[in-house]
C-alpha cells in the first residue's frame, strides 16, 4: 500500500483512482486525517476473488496497525452529540 502525504503531492483524483486501481492508497491530509482508498471489485470478477483480496487486505500489517490505533482512541461521539454537530437536532 502506498501512503500520499497531500501536504506535498498534488495529484488529480483520476490519478489516485488509477493508482488503487492496482494497490490500495493511504491518502494523510495536511490536518491529519486519513482515507484509504482501494478498488474492490470489477464486473468480471467473482465473489472468491473479492474473498482474496479481503484476506490480503489483513495481512497488510500497516493498515492493521491502523485500525487498531483508530479503536484505541478516546474520543468518541454519541449519536446526539454528533446530530448537533451536524446541525440535524
Amino acid at each position: 500500500m502506498k501512503t500520499i502525504d497531500l501536504a506535498t503531492i498534488e495529484q488529480p483524483v483520476e490519478k489516485l483512482l488509477d493508482l488503487a486501481e492496482h494497490e490500495g492508497i493511504l491518502i494523510r491530509l495536511p490536518n491529519g486525517k486519513m482515507f484509504l482508498i482501494t478498488s474492490i471489485k470489477d464486473e468480471g470478477e467473482s465473489e472468491e476473488d473479492f474473498a482474496d483480496e479481503i484476506a490480503r487486505t489483513r495481512q497488510n500489517a500497516a493498515l492493521m496497525d491502523l485500525l487498531r490505533d483508530r479503536v484505541q482512541e478516546k474520543k468518541r461521539l454519541t449519536s446526539e452529540e454528533m446530530r448537533k454537530r451536524l446541525g440535524l437536532d
